[in-house]
């Protein structure tokens, strides 16, 4: 049985369970439509407030969202008791994590799908105009996202407050990312080419290969911890 097949095999048992039960999907769309609104009253409707505003609200609605799915990413198995049979697969711990990470951007893609067509009505958003460079910029912030949400999940597994020490561990080392994300984002909706966010792209890559790399590195380790 290939590499390939032995993760997609992984994948496919996460997305299954998911769409089985739609606990994680439901929660984290749920969590940004109120972030959305909540954001939409506060902001009134200036429509300075509002296109200045909008990718910080949108971005903020996907990290606290995607914190949901990262947290159930390694729980669900723990408390479901098949940590260990995950663990006794016949795959690299580089396998093991490269099927959660693509399981969890998965899920948060579904959320942010979901939270940009919302976000287009209540913030009267033009989605279409640069649609393929912001759905570029949306890819390598979920993408960063989940690499380095994946690890720290992992890491946080078997602590007594999961939930809380994940979201410790995640928004600091996250910041860089957002910050690029948001003005990425800013910038395309703006109706700018994707030529103006060039350095804020570069940080975005620069970011998800360097977490990649340390996650490639650390996580036979962390593995043998939560063993």
């Amino acid at each position: 049985m290939s590499f390939a097949l032995k993760l997609q095999a992984i994948v496919w048992k996460d997305l299954k369970c998911e769409f089985r039960t739609r606990e994680t999907i439901l929660s984290m769309s749920l969590l940004s439509f109120l972030v959305l609104i909540i954001f939409h009253f506060a902001l009134g409707s200036n429509a300075v407030n509002l296109k200045n505003m909008t990718p910080g609200v949108v971005w903020i609605a996907f990290v606290f969202s995607g914190l949901i799915g990262l947290g159930r990413a390694f729980n669900l198995e723990r408390d479901r008791g098949t940590l260990a049979g995950l663990l006794l697969c016949p795959l690299s711990p580089w396998g093991i994590y490269a099927a959660k990470t693509i399981g969890v951007f998965v899920f948060t893609t579904i959320m942010e799908v979901f939270t940009l067509l919302l976000a287009a009505v209540l913030y009267n958003l033009n989605l279409w105009h640069n649609i393929s460079s912001l759905a570029l910029v949306i890819f390598l912030g979920t993408a960063g996202f989940s690499i380095i949400g994946t690890l720290l999940s992992a890491i946080s597994a078997n602590a007594k407050a999961t939930d809380i020490l994940l979201s410790i561990l995640v928004l600091p080392l996250s910041v860089p990312l957002m910050i690029a994300s948001v003005k990425a984002t800013g910038l395309i909706l703006q109706g700018n080419p994707i030529q103006t966010a060039y350095s804020w792209l570069k940080l975005l890559i620069a970011f998800d290969l360097a977490f990649l790399l340390v996650s490639y590195l650390t996580f036979e380790y962390v593995l043998e911890e939560l063993s």
